[in-house]
């Protein structure tokens, strides 16, 4: 059977869609442009209704009986199908989630270490559980492990939020961030530190060398004051000095 007009050919990504001329089912189930249900068509009239729209005959359903075909343009379709992976990649990506370990008596230094490990896993999407462990005494003054919760979450405040209120659960403090949405959320202070960073060229001569000068170290004061010629450690200074 020859092709009634020119397939337009899949693109090499993703899986492969028969499109017009390389349907192979002798009838089809036909969807229109508008979603409106044509019923099951022979595979022929399938071809001219989508030759009189201007646009391809697509097969979205290859193991239906008979297969289930769409009326539609195939790049709009490719377009379609690739930001549906995309947001389900995004979604499968925000389901991920990190844990953050803290302490009661957590250094500072370290604190904001983990602040900024959180901050990154915020930025890409993942939710972060955070979780503070007391171990012996430390029981009797929770409320200083609930200081640390609060300062963790208010660091974070402009990149994610708590699902819930911090609660103790056994010698543990237990709470969710989840990631703000992309159009609420700070940026990411790495990506700022990376874009405001000059990059520092060394200066060059005019044929494109290096110049002589260009990480020499800056003479001290008493090599400034020296005679010129004169010796920067002179053995027999101590001698002259006697004379």
């Amino acid at each position: 059977m020859s092709r009634p007009f020119a397939s337009r050919s899949p693109s090499s990504s993703g899986p492969f869609v028969r499109v017009n001329g390389k349907i192979r089912a002798r009838e089809v189930r036909v969807i229109g442009i508008d979603g409106k249900q044509f019923g099951v068509l022979a595979l022929g009239d399938a071809l001219n209704l989508a030759r009189a729209s201007g646009v391809d005959l697509v097969e979205v359903a290859p193991n239906a009986v008979p297969p289930v075909c769409r009326v539609v343009d195939f790049g709009k379709y490719r377009y379609e199908q690739a930001k549906r992976e995309k947001e389900s990649k995004k979604h499968q990506h925000a389901n991920k989630v990190k844990e953050v370990q803290l302490s009661p008596k957590i250094d500072p230094h370290d604190l904001g270490v983990k602040i900024q490990h959180a901050l990154e896993f915020l930025c890409e999407d993942m939710k972060v559980k955070v979780n503070l462990k007391f171990r012996g005494r430390e029981m009797a003054h929770t409320e200083f492990g609930f200081q640390v919760i609060r300062k963790f979450l208010e660091e974070l405040a402009a990149y994610g939020h708590p699902d819930f209120q911090p609660k103790l659960a056994g010698r543990n403090i237990n709470v969710m961030v989840s990631p703000l949405p992309r159009n609420k959320r700070a940026r990411n202070p790495s990506e700022n530190e990376a874009a405001a960073s000059p990059s520092r060229e060394p200066a060059v001569t005019n044929n494109g060398r290096p110049h002589p000068e260009v990480g020499r170290a800056p003479l001290s004061q008493p090599a400034l004051d020296r005679e010129p010629g004169s010796f920067v450690n002179n053995p027999f200074a101590q001698l002259e000095a006697k004379r």
